[in-house]
């Protein structure tokens, strides 16, 4: 356990692991994410940097992203594919100054990436770090959290941009919600303030704020299996169909083109309390056949469980579909935070 952890430790923080599972009560923790706001430690999301004079021109034939138009201080969404278009990890990726790039991903996904995304370094001047041990990183959401970063630091990011705060930055990702990436000897300073008005909180808060901002996460269950429009990539801005060739560019292009998309990521809800990422769905239109996967799943603070899954389009308006087999728990569709891009019509550029 690291000093930072003990000082969580100290606050009430109950772990699970290295993660933090609850401050001592889930459910008020929950309803306020809900209805005000909650402060959470993200040591679930990994942090792998790049950098080099070649960093750029790296990234930029590697992922869905345009790289090159990405201002320090700035972030985007962005993804890598395999040769076939299939996502193997989205991501926030940062650039935090001229030849240094940051992923934020899913710590278990970190070093697998890292050691296949090197693979393809080759004679590029690139080289990867590893900052989990000097950076702590901390997340506020919920509806009130613009005013509770504006009450602690004095102003707000605007959205994928960055302030700089207690020796680190500060971010706002989708969803009204803000990460803060400081040093460790910074960290207490920081989450003290930002504790006087949002309620420290386990990081199942975080991920039903990210459910619910309808980012969608690939993990492990779920790698090398969708398009990235089919995880509604395109919709949130993290593929560019503008810049030059990447991995698995042409597949992408060639479904957006084409308009040969048939599946997107729903929003949806089930009285179910355990969901699983990999888990399928069922519509009484497919019959035995599963027409989804759920992506990811999170607790809800009325009870139950909020998840992302992809569906095929044709179920995606199902009032009713069900998880794991065609008798299994029912599930209901909710509205997404955001409208999906018009899929091309079949043979026509847009």
């Amino acid at each position: 356990m690291t000093p930072w952890h003990e000082r969580l430790l100290a606050r009430g923080a109950r772990f699970n692991g290295t993660a933090v599972a609850d401050f001592g009560d889930s459910a008020a923790e929950l309803a306020a994410a809900r209805d005000a706001a909650v402060l959470c430690d993200l040591e679930p999301l990994g942090a792998l940097r790049l950098h080099g004079p070649d960093a750029e021109a790296f990234l930029q034939g590697q992922v869905t992203s345009d790289v090159a138009a990405l201002a320090s201080g700035a972030a985007q969404y962005s993804a890598w594919c395999t040769p076939k278009g299939r996502v193997l990890a989205n991501f926030l990726l940062r650039r935090i100054d001229g030849q240094t790039f940051e992923l934020l991903l899913p710590e278990p996904l970190r070093a697998p990436i890292r050691k296949r995304l090197g693979m393809f370094v080759l004679r590029s001047r690139v080289a990867f770090d590893d900052v989990e041990t000097s950076a702590v990183k901390m997340g506020v959401g919920g509806p009130a959290a613009g005013g509770v970063v504006k009450a602690a630091v004095g102003s707000l990011p605007p959205l994928l941009r960055s302030i700089p705060v207690d020796g680190g930055e500060l971010l706002q990702v989708r969803g009204a919600r803000f990460v803060g990436i400081v040093g460790t000897e910074h960290a207490e300073s920081l989450w003290e303030r930002l504790a006087k008005s949002a309620r420290p909180a386990g990081f199942r808060c975080w991920k039903w704020l990210t459910v619910h901002a309808g980012v969608p996460v690939i993990l492990s269950a779920t790698q090398d299996q969708f398009i990235p429009q089919a995880i509604n990539w395109d919709a949130i801005e993290g593929v560019s169909f503008q810049k030059g060739c990447y991995t698995g560019q042409e597949i992408v292009a060639r479904t957006q083109y084409l308009g040969r998309l048939k599946e997107r990521t729903v929003l949806g809800h089930t009285e179910q309390t355990v969901v699983d990422a990999g888990t399928r769905l069922f519509s009484a239109r497919f019959g035995d056949q599963p027409c989804g996967t759920v992506l990811n799943a999170a607790d809800a603070p009325s009870g139950g469980t909020d998840f992302l899954a992809v569906a095929q389009l044709s179920a995606a308006a199902d009032t009713e579909l069900r998880l794991g087999a065609t008798n299994g728990p029912s599930a209901t569709p909710l509205p997404l935070p955001y409208e999906l891009p018009a899929t091309a019509p079949r043979g026509r550029r847009v």
